[in-house]
């Protein structure tokens, strides 16, 4: 069983900053793809980035000037650094986890066609409010 815990969220003006954490425990598979993703009320869950078992990071296009991901050196600790916040960055941020894929020359990879919000771990979410 893995167990997602995400912090660092709270009420920042626009423009401001915030860098979230993940913190991962539990049964660990060697293979892991992890990732944040977003939701407001009212709207859709929303992709922000993934990043695979070898560290190599994934962006949805609307997020990728803004919004940095990464890993602590153990790999058991997910941040997202987000940066020049605007009021509709405001929403729930989850990390969630999925076990990754190999390819054939034995690379890491997150799963291609799996939205981070369908992933099979995920924790209970951090609250980043942004006022204008």
């Amino acid at each position: 069983q893995v167990h997602l815990e995400e912090s660092g969220g709270g009420s920042v003006q626009s423009g401001g900053s915030l860098k979230l954490s993940c913190l991962v425990s539990g049964t660990i598979h060697d293979n892991v793809c992890m990732g944040w993703f977003r939701q407001a009320p009212g709207k859709e869950r929303e992709g922000i980035a993934r990043i695979s078992g070898d560290g190599t990071p994934t962006y949805s296009d609307s997020m990728k000037d803004r919004f940095t991901i990464s890993q602590g050196t153990s790999k058991n600790t997910l941040y997202l650094q987000l940066d020049n916040l605007k009021p509709e960055d405001t929403a729930m941020y989850y990390c969630a986890a999925e076990i990754g894929l190999y390819s054939m020359t034995g690379g890491r990879l997150c799963p291609p066609y799996r939205e981070i919000f369908d992933f099979s771990f995920r924790g209970q979410g951090t609250q980043v409010t942004v006022s204008s």
